[in-house]
């Protein structure tokens, strides 16, 4: 057989075996799963037109009984990656999905190649769906992956959510005005923020919340106190070093992630500085270096592995052809106080 006719039969989509039969797309997939809830007479028509077309569920070819998803990350794996991995690896265990887990360099394109290619690649090696984090997808990636009938969900959109995508956040801006709300009660008025990516909503969102605390304190926040570069451990250092140094510097600092935040207790370290005494700290996600940390950190529990959870769970309706009740979820953030933040009378000269 041709690879032509293999191609064309590759991107043969169960909407268009739908289309042909007179059912939902749902119907079908429910043909194709081996689902019972499907009457005899359905079951036989929509299955004569599979036989007819020769068509094999993806990954059938490689011994794949199960729809895969495939996890994407951007970077190297960190305490906030093992978060979300874990909460898909729950959620997609019960239903006996596999889960793949890839990850690109930093900076790198999403995709190499025509988007077409890429997309018919997942398609052809089982992934029914793709849960991206904290990624962008282009107008053109996202109609290859519709044309290849490869769902997306993805998690800690970078961009604005959009009913183009389907995604998974938190509410990020109440968990910055939490964070700082926190600090004010405690008497803090020199409050630094100290982001991750600028572009990323989630950054953006965070930061907002922070000024909306301080200005309805009216506090106001020089304009050097509010800095934003990556949310790794390496930035937290650098940006806790200027924050640190600065003529004026801060009595406590908002890092928009814990890694960020782990990184600033160094910089204060080397500066000779105490933790909670000299200077307090809050973070936020929640991950484990929060809780390993010394002291263990004040920070705004971003709930990663339930994230995980959602995104599969939507994945597989999406998989199955029903309907999501809205195309982005936000769940709730909660602030966690620990040891790393303390009134500022505790800090010489505040």
């Amino acid at each position: 057989m041709s690879g032509s006719s293999t191609r064309t039969r590759a991107r043969t989509t169960l909407a268009e075996v739908a289309s042909s039969a007179g059912v939902s797309v749902a119907t079908v997939s429910k043909v194709v799963n081996g689902r019972t809830d499907v009457s005899p007479e359905t079951r036989e028509r929509v299955q004569d037109l599979l036989d007819r077309i020769g068509y094999r569920p993806r990954g059938a070819r490689r011994g794949a009984t199960r729809p895969a998803i495939e996890l994407a990350f951007e970077g190297d794996l960190h305490a906030y990656s093992a978060e979300i991995i874990q909460g898909v690896v729950d959620a997609a265990a019960p239903t006996g999905t596999h889960v793949v887990v890839t990850r690109r360099a930093t900076g790198a394109p999403p995709v190499e190649g025509p988007p077409d290619d890429w997309a018919r690649d997942l398609a052809d090696s089982g992934v029914r769906a793709l849960i991206a984090v904290t990624s962008i997808m282009s107008a053109e990636q996202l109609s290859a992956l519709g044309r290849a009938g490869v769902h997306l969900v993805v998690i800690d959109p970078l961009e604005l959510p959009n009913v183009d995508v389907t995604s998974v956040g938190s509410t990020n801006f109440v968990g910055g005005l939490s964070a700082a709300q926190h600090l004010l009660d405690l008497g803090h008025r020199r409050i630094a923020f100290l982001g991750g990516h600028p572009r990323a909503a989630c950054n953006q969102a965070r930061m907002s919340g922070y000024r909306a605390a301080l200005e309805r304190a009216d506090v106001d926040v020089p304009a050097d106190y509010v800095r934003s570069s990556h949310f790794m451990y390496a930035d937290g250092v650098r940006g806790g070093a200027a924050l640190l140094d600065l003529p004026v510097p801060p009595t406590a600092i908002f890092a928009a992630s814990d890694e960020i935040a782990v990184g600033v207790m160094e910089a204060a370290r080397a500066r000779g500085l105490r933790i909670p005494e000299d200077l307090s700290i809050v973070g936020f996600d929640d991950t484990q270096l929060a809780r390993m940390s010394s002291p263990p950190l004040t920070t705004v529990r971003q709930p990663l592995a339930e994230m995980g959870r959602v995104a599969v769970r939507t994945a597989l309706r999406l998989i199955e052809g029903e309907s999501i009740d809205s195309h982005h979820v936000e769940l709730a953030t909660e602030l966690v106080v620990r040891e790393s933040a303390v009134p500022p009378s505790a800090t010489p000269g505040a």
